[in-house]
């Protein structure tokens, strides 16, 4: 899976979702390769779009037609101090993006070594599954640079709050820590508390 994310300050929230509603409607029909988008703003304007391709070819292919450049035009005075991530190298634990999500979590920040993440990754994949009855799945973008993106989708905010005060088994706790240790210091939180969630029909 590839994984575009863009990210900025966004001066019209409702402008915006209404472009992400037309895309989804007038060009997602002919996005080969779209698996799914995840959006929304954050508390202080922050714009996340994370858009999931099942490969980087796909992606290019979709910016490449001319629609899709005349549709950005239309985005890009909306957004400020733009950032896009082209992740290669994705993992996903979970059930991965969903729709079903209520609440959005995405952290921000560094890895130690992305190859021993992804063997972490691999090696614990069952042990996700059903971590938590509030989490759904989540998917970890890795920029290539040493940084990354990990989106995580609850059932709720509520929920989700919920789930952090709950206990952890021994070999839970020894778990995370072990996972924690292949990261750089602590990751900056952002909290969507109204996802946009979009996906083929």
């Amino acid at each position: 899976m590839f994984i575009q994310i863009i990210q900025g300050q966004v001066s019209d929230p409702a402008a915006l979702k209404a472009r992400l509603d037309e895309w989804q409607e007038t060009l997602a029909p002919g996005a080969t390769g779209w698996l799914g988008s995840t959006g929304g703003v954050t508390g202080d304007g922050t714009f996340f779009g994370i858009v999931r391709f099942s490969t980087e070819q796909s992606a290019q292919a979709n910016s490449g037609r001319p629609q899709q450049g005349e549709w950005w035009a239309s985005v890009e005075p909306l957004l400020s101090n733009v950032e896009f991530q082209n992740c290669v190298e994705t993992l996903t634990f979970g059930k991965g993006g969903s729709d079903q999500a209520g609440f959005v979590q995405i952290m921000q920040g560094r890895v130690k070594d992305a190859a021993a993440l992804k063997a972490f990754n691999d090696a614990h994949e069952a042990d996700f599954e059903n971590f938590r009855d509030d989490v759904i799945g989540g998917v970890t973008a890795l920029h290539g640079d040493g940084g990354y993106t990990d989106i995580i989708y609850f059932t709720s905010e509520a929920e989700a709050r919920e789930g952090e005060k709950q206990e952890m088994s021994e070999e839970m706790v020894a778990m995370m820590g072990e996972m924690m240790s292949l990261y750089e210091g602590e990751p900056t939180y952002y909290d969507i508390k109204e996802p946009w969630l979009h996906s083929p029909k």
